[in-house]
């Protein structure tokens, strides 16, 4: 049990620069929220204009409550845009609407990573609720865990599937995140939405975001790494 404490020193730069991101992204959006596009043009507009020039006739835009709640849902073609964008013209906003339109239009398009993604949300959810008991059983029972049980092997192969779903989930999702704010921020400049300025701020917003899933791929990565350090550690105990 003390090991199994002890071992989450291993978590710690994840978990810190987990802090410095969510502190990076909300002071980022803040300071961009207060500079607004010379276009005049709300977040939502735009969002809708760019899907019509993409073609997207049967994506709807809805409002989601919250704060920084943005996304698309490619089972319900739905594209929400949260209560602190729908209705800005901020470049912060427009930022956000035009990275979940980039997803909108991968999706249009077949965008291979995001097709892999999207297979493994029901895994990574099943996985997620089961996460608890696993560990909570494993530890109550850790002295059972030995090479030759069959509990050992069973919570090994458990532990293997929900965090090894989990960190390539992450893996998956880097790629999907950065090339959707690719797409939004050539869209954004090409076609006229932001200026050149107004475009590099949005840029930065993104950036900020994209930092967040660098962290979860840390993260996850760590707590696999941290389960099987503390497998191994049983199995020789």
């Amino acid at each position: 049990m003390i090991y199994y404490y002890l071992s989450g020193i291993i978590l710690i730069p994840g978990l810190l620069l987990s802090m410095y991101a969510t502190v990076k992204v909300n002071s980022t959006f803040s300071r961009y929220a207060r500079a607004f596009a010379k276009s005049g043009m709300t977040a939502a507009q735009v969002a809708m204009s760019m899907m019509v020039r993409a073609g997207l006739s049967d994506v709807h835009i809805v409002k989601a409550k919250g704060h920084l709640t943005d996304h698309y849902d490619p089972r319900s073609r739905t594209l929400a845009l949260s209560e602190s964008v729908y209705n800005s013209s901020s470049v912060s906003a427009i930022g956000v609407a035009a990275h979940e339109v980039g997803h909108a239009i991968q999706h249009e398009q077949g965008y291979l990573p995001l097709k892999i993604r999207s297979a493994l949300v029901p895994v990574v959810n099943i996985s997620n609720r089961l996460l608890w008991p696993i560990l909570m059983i494993g530890i109550v029972f850790s002295f059972l865990v030995q090479s030759n049980t069959t509990f050992g092997n069973i919570f090994l192969i458990a532990g293997l599937i929900i965090f090894g779903a989990s960190a390539l989930f992450s893996l998956v999702t880097l790629p999907v995140e950065t090339n959707a704010s690719k797409r939004a921020l050539q869209i954004l400049n090409s076609d006229g939405y932001l200026t050149a300025d107004e475009t590099a701020a949005a840029k930065k917003v993104l950036s900020a975001a994209a930092l967040t899933y660098v962290t979860a791929l840390l993260v996850s990565f760590l707590n696999l790494l941290r389960f099987l350090i503390i497998f191994s550690r049983f199995r020789r105990d």
